[in-house]
């Protein structure tokens, strides 16, 4: 019997083995920059584009669910194309050993898996976080505006996690660059939370001065009743709103910009100008998310929790792929980065769904209820849904392919994401528009904190010793 248990446990090893494609890793200081920056493309574009089908009124668990789809597939993907392996690289482990592979028990009758679990819970850990991340960072995007949410999470990521990572990584990024480069981050998270309260302020300004002027001749006495009264068929009605709501803020100065007659409003065209008091309130009235009257708190205690939780996923990849804390038994290889993101991409994909699925039927933050029902025949969006996953899988595995070879610190900068984000948030949903000068000076320090940082970052890149 004991013999026959050896014999299926040889098995199960030797057939691991007989895999002929070669794993690529990634070795050269060049090579790891190269995966960093297609990382920082696919990274930067996923973001928009929930927020784009959230815009559109499509709800968010809606939205999360495929990508959640998508984005286990990418990683799969990785792991067992680029991954496979035919022989062993720098003492990692092969991906379908270290996966699959099983020890078998034949006393108790069960089946371990290979003692390599202390790396595995790491990796798992790192999934679980990520995901609470990038589900907190979608409903922070309604509250915050994408381009804050990504500088601001981004920021808090690299402060906290990258400075775990040199260490980790025993010191093999450049100190000396690596450190101020954090320093600017971290001025970057200050400027951009003083962005979304001086945001909040204008837009506040914009709505209270038709809501609150008893010249005006209308007197409504709130923007929902306004919303109430562009829905109805008042015709009359809706004239006088559209031509209060078409006002605008610069340096405190209230100009009307826009104008709308009833030509327009019987032909369906009352286009409103981005960043004016209509703009704004067409984006409430679409939206899946209802976010007037929040507190602009809500807001930034959301993003400061996706960043935290962002800020500890590549350290737990880190450790699951290197084993600085010594916890796998002398003669265990260490996991291959695609072994780790394979389980990294499990965990995160299992907690999300758990929880979306949740909340179809218990939402938070006054999101619509679901059901499953109305999820599967929801494909209005759903394309752009799944595009998201497999964008932000792809970027994931290059951006610890890279880190894997450059060291972890070094491949935060793909932390850069927010670029991306913020070009498409102004030009694609308007964000910051009509703002006061206040605003727009904070958004340039902001940036020009966040490009200073981000060149930093990427000039600190080491080169990884071979076990």
């Amino acid at each position: 019997m004991d013999q026959d248990c050896w014999s299926i446990s040889k098995f199960i090893e030797v057939s691991a083995e007989r895999v002929f494609l070669k794993m690529y890793l990634v070795e050269s200081k060049a090579g790891a920059i190269t995966c960093m920056l297609f990382s920082l493309l696919f990274l930067g574009r996923w973001p928009d584009l929930l927020t784009l089908l959230e815009r559109r009124g499509r709800l968010p668990q809606h939205t999360y669910l495929d990508y959640t789809i998508t984005n286990l597939f990418a990683a799969t993907l990785i792991a067992f194309t680029v991954g496979e392996i035919w022989e062993e690289f720098n003492g990692t482990a092969k991906f379908f050993h270290s996966t699959f592979s099983v020890n078998v028990l034949c006393s108790s009758g069960l089946l371990v898996v290979q003692d390599n679990w202390p790396s595995v819970w790491f990796a798992i850990a790192g999934g679980v976080v990520l995901s609470l991340g990038n589900l907190s960072t979608q409903y922070a995007w309604a509250f915050v505006g994408l381009s804050v949410t990504e500088v601001i999470t981004a920021s808090i990521t690299v402060v906290i996690g990258t400075t775990l990572n040199y260490y980790l990584d025993d010191k093999i990024n450049k100190a000396e660059i690596l450190f101020p480069g954090v320093g600017c981050f971290l001025i970057a998270v200050c400027l951009g939370s003083a962005v979304h309260a001086s945001n909040a302020a204008d837009n506040k300004e914009k709505l209270d001065y038709f809501s609150n002027d008893s010249n005006n001749g209308v007197g409504y006495a709130s923007v929902q009743e306004h919303i109430a009264i562009l829905n109805s068929p008042d015709g009359e009605g809706r004239l006088r709103v559209l031509h209060l709501l078409t006002k605008d803020v610069t340096d405190s100065t209230l100009t009307n910009t826009n104008t709308v007659d009833m030509n327009d409003l019987e032909n369906g065209e009352e286009k409103a100008k981005a960043g004016t008091a209509l703009f704004l309130i067409e984006v409430e009235n679409k939206r899946a998310m209802k976010v007037f009257g929040k507190s602009t708190y809500i807001g930034l205690a959301i993003t400061f929790f996706a960043g935290a939780c962002l800020s500890l996923f590549s350290p737990a990849f880190n450790l699951a792929t290197n084993d600085q804390w010594h916890n796998l038994k002398d003669g265990v290889p260490h996991l291959s980065v695609y072994t780790a993101f394979f389980y990294f991409s499990v965990s995160s994909s299992l907690l999300a769904t758990i929880l979306n699925f949740t909340f179809l039927y218990r939402p938070v933050l006054n999101a619509p209820k679901s059901s499953v029902m109305c999820y599967v025949n929801d494909w209005d969006g759903r394309g752009l849904a799944l595009l998201a996953g497999l964008l932000s899988g792809f970027g994931n595995g290059l951006q610890f392919m890279g880190g894997q070879a450059a060291g972890y610190a070094a491949a935060d900068a793909v932390q850069a994401l927010p670029l991306v984000s913020t070009f498409w948030g102004v030009i694609l949903f308007g964000e910051y528009r009509r703002s006061s000068g206040r605003t727009y000076s904070l958004i340039a320090g902001m940036l020009i904190m966040f490009i200073a940082a981000v060149a930093i970052l990427m000039a600190s890149a080491g080169k990884r010793k071979s076990n």
